[in-house]
């Protein structure tokens, strides 16, 4: 009996994973999250309902895998940010470094028009943008206390981490919709998006936005 490598075991797995969330991001987009079964996303993979779950203990979770690989990238980007950047800047540096590289990451699994498809899918279906909030107020946690570990804070006693990651992921949900809403898929345009939104932060917070009364 011929033992097949580790390697090229991992990677079929990572292949059939792969082919999964491809399709059923496929199937959402194009008849609706609520419509379509684990049975069709199995049946179109040529695999059993027993294998999908094998890989995903729900269609919740397939249909937000590729933003746990957006933010699993962020957060390692931000972890390998300069112990220098005050909290600010290395939350803001770490999304653009990631968005470095995140395309390949996405293309690997899906294209980018249909992670863009499925960005608006999320948006407009109540049940997976019920997740989709749950899991980021999951994951603005662990940034605060990433923040915190940074800074040499206790993140239970001092609120600053807490409030600059509710402040940065505020804007990003902001961005995001927008770009969701947009006609333009690419990266850049939500790069630069997110950059006009973010260098507005402090003037909204810190400054007067009425006129002068020249009267």
């Amino acid at each position: 009996m011929t033992v097949e490598p580790t390697g090229l075991r991992a990677r079929k797995k990572q292949r059939t994973r792969d082919a999964l969330v491809r399709v059923a991001l496929e199937l959402f987009t194009s008849q609706g999250y609520e419509r379509t079964t684990v049975d069709e996303i199995a049946d179109a993979v040529e695999v059993s309902q027993r294998t999908f779950f094998r890989y995903f203990a729900s269609k919740e979770e397939v249909a937000l895998a590729v933003q746990e690989v957006m933010e699993s990238h962020y957060v390692a980007a931000l972890r390998r940010r300069p112990a220098q950047e005050g909290p600010f800047d290395a939350l803001r540096n770490a999304v653009f470094a990631s968005w470095d590289s995140i395309g390949e990451a996405v293309e690997e699994i899906v294209p980018v028009d249909l992670h863009m498809r499925s960005f608006q899918m999320i948006e407009s279906t109540p049940a997976l943008l019920a997740a989709h909030m749950r899991r980021s107020t999951e994951t603005e946690e662990a940034l605060a206390r990433l923040i915190a570990d940074r800074e040499g804070l206790d993140v239970d006693t001092d609120p600053r981490p807490r409030v600059v990651v509710a402040a940065f992921s505020g804007v990003m949900r902001t961005t995001g919709r927008l770009w969701g809403q947009s006609g333009d898929p690419t990266l850049e345009a939500i790069r630069s998006l997110t950059e006009t939104y973010l260098d507005q932060i402090g003037p909204a917070l810190a400054q007067s936005w009425r006129t002068p009364d020249r009267s």
